[in-house]
């Protein structure tokens, strides 16, 4: 495993995480997998134990009570969760930080309960016509007396059926510019159970079974001034800064899952025999493995070094879009090699390794698609040249 000049307490990081994982998370896949659920029983359990390891809400500052992790060691939490089920990591806990944007009576009522692990988040962004195109999006709302009425859709959205509140964009405006209409954004915090606001059932993934997106309506659905997270039409710049941590998450969760399994491939390729001697032994197998580890260790070394350009507060647009792009499309490199290393067996529920095939694909489509990944790239480059 790469170190990338990591310290004693970084190891101690990971490795407590690490454990956590394989003792409270890996016994409970197989039936959450094959449920499609998770038993509350269990998430109580994960939460309860992740709070007395200290570890809850640990992308928070010491000044809420919180570990203060900084974005590198937070990079190693993230990078271990994600060798297990999102379903069940979920409960390990880790609000959005756009919560400590909160003010007044916010931070009783939002921030202060989900760091303490007494309310659940969750953050709605894409509608059905505006996944990438971010501006694009028709859940509108508009002012009427000294409240805010909104009308619309969000789905795919994730966490929601355990959400207490959630962090919704909303459209509030609309600037005309020379490259037409321009949308202006404004984050709201919309508690369950408000009076014109629904969550019902999403879409059936074959992607991390048990971690379900949800569908949000908004039928006049009334919000006070107090609800609007942020300045009013600020949500953009709100919603920029928290893509950075989540585009550094789905890097990081996705090193740690081709880490997971790669040890299934290799272990297999040291034991398995055909035609007289182990697997391994065959160029065909062992120049595969080969590739995958120096294909994991360099999206390690990507997005450790891209959380540590945030931590240095250097510009890291560039750098976290890179290694979100390598990473989730390495993951989908190293599970299809582990499936053919493993043969037929690798598709079958007698390993999990189909699974991981399964949830490798969505890597490459939430929190900015490839496509958009490569776009950010690019623009970096040229734009400092003038093109």
């Amino acid at each position: 495993m790469t170190t990338y000049g990591l310290t004693d307490e970084h190891h101690m990081i990971a490795e407590t995480v690490r454990s956590f994982v394989e003792k409270e998370i890996y016994p409970h896949e197989a039936l959450v997998e094959s449920t499609g659920e998770v038993p509350g029983e269990i998430a109580q359990e994960i939460r309860r134990k992740t709070l007395e390891l200290g570890f809850y809400a640990c992308n928070f500052p010491e000044s809420v009570g919180c570990a203060g992790l900084n974005h590198l060691e937070f990079a190693l939490v993230e990078r271990e969760l994600g060798r297990g089920s999102m379903a069940l990591t979920h409960f390990f806990g880790r609000p959005q930080n756009i919560l400590m944007a909160c003010t007044g009576d916010q931070v009783e009522r939002y921030l202060m309960p989900a760091v303490r692990g007494e309310r659940m988040d969750a953050l709605a962004m894409t509608e059905p016509g505006a996944g990438s195109d971010v501006r694009g999006m028709k859940c509108a709302a508009v002012r009427d007396g000294g409240d805010w009425v909104v009308n619309g859709t969000k789905h795919f959205i994730s966490g929601a059926e355990h959400a207490d509140f959630i962090i919704v964009f909303i459209a509030t405006g609309e600037d005309q510019t020379p490259k037409g209409p321009k949308k202006r954004i404004t984050a709201f915090l919309v508690d369950r159970g408000t009076p014109g606001f629904t969550i019902r059932d999403g879409y059936k993934s074959v992607s991390h079974r048990g971690y379900k997106n949800m569908i949000l309506d908004f039928d006049d659905c009334r919000l006070p001034e107090a609800q609007v997270l942020g300045e009013v039409d600020g949500g953009f710049e709100v919603m920029n800064t928290w893509l950075y941590a989540t585009r550094i998450t789905v890097a990081t969760m996705s090193v740690g899952r081709a880490r997971r399994v790669f040890e299934y491939a290799v272990n297999y390729a040291a034991e398995r025999e055909q035609f007289g001697q182990k697997i391994g032994k065959f160029q065909g197998v062992s120049f595969q493995l080969a590739d995958m580890i120096t294909e994991i260790d360099a999206a390690d070394l990507l997005t450790l070094a891209s959380a540590d350009r945030l931590d240095r507060c250097l510009p890291a647009n560039r750098e976290i879009a890179s290694a979100k792009l390598y990473a989730s499309e390495m993951l989908a490199r190293v599970t299809d090699a582990a499936i053919q290393i493993h043969g037929g067996m690798g598709l079958m529920d007698d390993f999990p390794l189909e699974r991981f095939w399964r949830d490798a694909r969505v890597e490459r489509i939430w929190d900015g698609t490839s496509e958009i990944q490569r776009h950010i790239i690019s623009r970096d480059l040229l734009r400092a040249l003038g093109a």
